[in-house]
């Protein structure tokens, strides 16, 4: 029997991958969709999938979507991707929505007890604890889909209670790495979003090349396998082949490798336990020649370094954290804010806004709030400041 899947963020990189894994599955059948905004895109997959049921985070774009597609239902707005997770019928949602805007849906998967698989590691970063008990309570399983974190839900099957050691997150270094910080003053758009290894969204190709993307990575591991944050390394591996590592309390290490490739991640976390078989190509490393490793340079990407401050000072303060980034993401990609400016304007938020425990999701949702709010108003002032100096370069 066919296990239904509902796919959120299926017209991004991972939910378009996603749908390829799922067309060369008979285990698996599509009962939802949706997307941001892009509505032309989401019903031509409903369409060829024979979706009944879309959502769209956009109203504007809903309504299009409505117009236009009378063969079906669409649902509008945050409440209706709720809605979508929690009417679906679904066995198994695979959450690929960018940024914080994932964490409702995560909350409503997990808390009907439906099995997540998670593309959004924003929802760990800024929902942490209460996710993952919320996923204890109901029985859900939490999934990774980050290839390191699939890599590393790989490896720890095979590590005996009480012999971990460390892991080890491995980065790309992304597009700029090599580079001081005076090189990286006056890097454009276009550079920071030609990633060296991975397609991927905007805003995450972004976080790869501040490394933002492994602090959020750091945090995700440490609450998906409960390791504590000093036992959790990052080390810059350029071609992408090593995933993760595990070290085992007799010194031995244990590697996940392959070539790069996310619908490796997307299949282990819709088929897990099992495996598929995937038309993907296979390593071959003679033909490689070599790895190269090197460490992370936190002159040039304090974004890591916020991300682990963020991470141990625990609360809010990871909430915060990634609110500023995203604020500080959008604001480079639209040409306000030159890119070392991105962890200007987090560290200015993180000491502008106080973190406080989170006793409930609302407490996260008030401290996402106020850190936009100053965030903005942190990127105004770098702007004026630019301007008042004679150019963007300046912010």
């Amino acid at each position: 029997m066919s296990r239904r899947l509902l796919v959120l963020g299926s017209t991004g990189s991972i939910g378009t991958q996603a749908i390829d894994v799922v067309g060369r599955s008979d285990d698996l059948e599509i009962v939802g969709l949706s997307a941001h905004s892009a509505w032309e895109a989401l019903v031509e997959q409903a369409v060829a999938h024979g979706v009944r049921r879309i959502a769209l985070a956009d109203p504007d774009a809903a309504a299009r979507a409505a117009e236009a597609w009378t063969d079906g239902e669409v649902l509008s707005g945050p409440d209706g991707l709720v809605r979508l997770v929690v009417e679906s019928g679904a066995d198994i949602v695979l959450n690929a929505l960018v940024g914080s805007a994932g964490l409702g849906p995560t909350v409503a998967a997990l808390g009907e007890g439906i099995d997540l698989a998670l593309a959004n590691k924003e929802s760990l970063v800024v929902g942490g604890e209460l996710v993952t008990q919320l996923a204890e309570a109901t029985g859900a399983r939490l999934l990774p889909v980050d290839s390191e974190h699939a890599a590393l839900h790989h490896l720890l099957r095979a590590v005996p209670a009480g012999s971990l050691e460390r892991i080890t997150l491995t980065a790309s270094g992304g597009p700029f790495r090599g580079r001081s910080r005076d090189e990286l003053a006056d890097v454009t758009v276009e550079e920071a979003l030609a990633h060296p290894t991975w397609s991927m969204g905007g805003k995450i190709t972004i976080d790869s090349a501040t490394l933002m993307n492994k602090g959020l990575e750091v945090m995700e591991a440490h609450h998906l396998f409960g390791v504590p944050y000093e036992k959790i390394e990052v080390v810059v591996h350029p071609q992408s082949i090593v995933h993760a590592l595990v070290e085992t309390v007799d010194g031995a290490q244990l590697a996940h490798l392959g070539l790069p490739d996310m619908r490796i991640a997307i299949a282990y976390a819709l088929h897990h336990p099992e495996l598929a078989d995937l038309p993907t190509r296979r390593l071959r490393l003679a033909e490689l020649g070599r790895l190269e490793f090197e460490p992370v340079d936190e002159e040039a990407f304090p974004c890591l370094r916020l991300a682990r401050q963020a991470a141990q000072a625990g609360g809010t303060a990871p909430c915060i954290l990634n609110a500023a980034n995203e604020v500080a993401v959008h604001a480079f990609l639209e040409g306000r804010l030159a890119f070392l400016g991105i962890p200007e304007v987090i560290d200015a938020t993180l000491q502008e806004v106080p973190a406080g425990p989170v006793e409930a999701f609302e407490s996260l949702y008030e401290a996402d709030h106020a850190a936009r709010e100053a965030a903005r108003r942190i990127v105004e002032r770098l702007g004026e400041r630019a301007a008042a100096r004679g150019g963007a370069g300046e912010l």
